[in-house]
C-alpha cells in the first residue's frame, strides 16, 4: 500500500498533526505519549490538575527509561516531551485534527463530553472515543450532523507497547472518517483492525466472559487464584493469567464493561461474578489501588 493512500486505496488528503486526548488516566496518558513519540502534537486534558501532574510524571518516567535503554537519545526525549501540552480545558486546542476521549466507561459521561466537542472543535475534527464496550452509534446521538465524524478507536493497555487498535464505525460514520482514523492509528505505529458496532466489539466480548469465569472458578473453590492463572498461562500459552489481567485492567473497569455487555446483550454470562463485585466494593481495584485479586505493595 502506498504511503499516500488510505486503507481503501484512495488518496489521502488530510493527515492528523495535532490531537487532543481528554482524560489523563492510564489509557489517556498512554495515547498522548504514543502520539508525541510519533511526531504528532498532543494536548493532554483532564479536569484534575493532580491527574495531569501524574500523567506528566508517567511521560517523564517512560521517556527516561527509553533513554536509559538507549532506544532514543536524550535530545529525542526532550523533543517528544515538548510535543505534549497539559491543560484542564480542551477549548484551548480548537485547531486539533482529532480529539480522543479516554474518560470513564460511562455512556452519560461520554455523551456529555461529545456534546461539548461539537460545540468546541472544527467541523472536520475527528471525534474519537477510546471506549472498550459502549456503542459508537449511541455516543454519536448527541452530535447531530457531526455523527459522520464520530468513531471508536479502542487502544490497548499499555498503549505505547500494544500494537492493536480496534476501529469501530458507528451507523453514521463516514468513509473519510474511517480512512483518516486508520491512517492516524498507522501513523502512531499501531495496527488498526476494524470491528462492528456491537457491545464489547470483539476483544472484550471474548475476553470478559473468560475473566468472569475465572472469578467464578475462584469463588467456587475450583482452585486458588495463582493456580487458576498458572493453569491458563501454561495450558493455553497466555502471557498473563485472567485474574492477573483483571487486576491490570482494573476490577472497576472490568465490572463496567461486563455491565455494558449484560445490558446490551441480555445474557447472564456477562453479569459480573459476586466475587469480583465484592472486591470492587471493598476498594480492591487491582494495580491502581495496590491490591485486587493479588496484592501489590509497591503500588499502594
Amino acid at each position: 500500500m502506498r504511503a499516500d493512500r488510505d486503507y481503501y486505496g484512495t488518496p489521502m488528503e488530510k493527515s492528523v498533526k495535532k490531537i487532543v486526548v481528554v482524560g489523563a488516566g492510564t489509557m489517556g496518558s498512554g495515547i498522548a505519549l504514543t502520539a508525541a513519540q510519533s511526531g504528532i502534537h498532543a494536548v493532554q486534558v483532564d479536569l484534575a490538575q493532580s491527574q495531569l501532574e501524574k500523567a506528566r510524571g508517567y511521560h517523564t518516567k517512560q521517556l527516561g527509561r527509553l533513554v536509559e535503554k538507549q532506544k532514543i537519545s536524550a535530545d529525542d526525549a526532550k523533543s517528544v516531551a515538548a510535543r505534549i501540552v497539559y491543560s484542564t480545558d480542551f477549548s484551548s486546542a480548537r485547531d486539533a485534527d482529532c480529539v480522543v476521549e479516554a474518560a470513564s466507561e460511562n455512556p452519560e459521561v461520554k455523551k456529555k463530553l461529545f456534546k461539548s466537542f461539537v460545540e468546541t472543535f472544527d467541523a472536520e475534527t475527528i471525534l474519537a472515543t477510546n471506549t472498550s464496550s459502549i456503542s459508537i452509534t449511541d455516543i454519536a446521538t448527541v452530535t447531530g450532523s457531526r455523527a459522520t465524524h464520530v468513531i471508536g478507536m479502542h487502544f490497548f493497555n499499555p498503549v505505547p507497547v500494544m500494537k492493536l487498535v480496534e476501529v469501530i464505525r458507528g451507523l453514521a460514520t463516514s468513509d473519510e472518517t474511517v480512512a483518516r482514523s486508520l491512517d492516524l492509528a498507522r501513523a502512531m505505529g499501531k495496527t488498526p483492525v476494524p470491528a462492528n458496532d456491537r457491545a464489547g466489539f470483539v476483544s472484550n466480548r471474548v475476553l470478559m466472559p473468560l475473566i468472569n469465569e475465572a472469578f467464578f472458578a475462584w469463588m467456587e473453590g475450583v482452585a486458588r487464584p495463582e493456580d487458576i492463572d498458572q493453569i491458563m498461562m501454561l495450558g493455553c500459552n497466555f502471557p498473563m493469567g485472567p485474574l492477573r489481567l483483571a487486576d491490570f485492567i482494573g476490577l472497576d473497569v472490568c465490572h463496567d464493561i461486563m455491565m455494558v455487555l449484560y445490558r446490551e446483550l441480555g445474557d447472564a454470562k456477562f453479569f459480573p461474578c459476586p466475587k469480583l463485585r465484592q472486591l470492587m466494593t471493598a476498594g480492591r481495584l487491582g494495580d491502581k489501588s495496590g491490591c485486587g485479586v493479588f496484592d501489590y505493595p509497591a503500588k499502594a
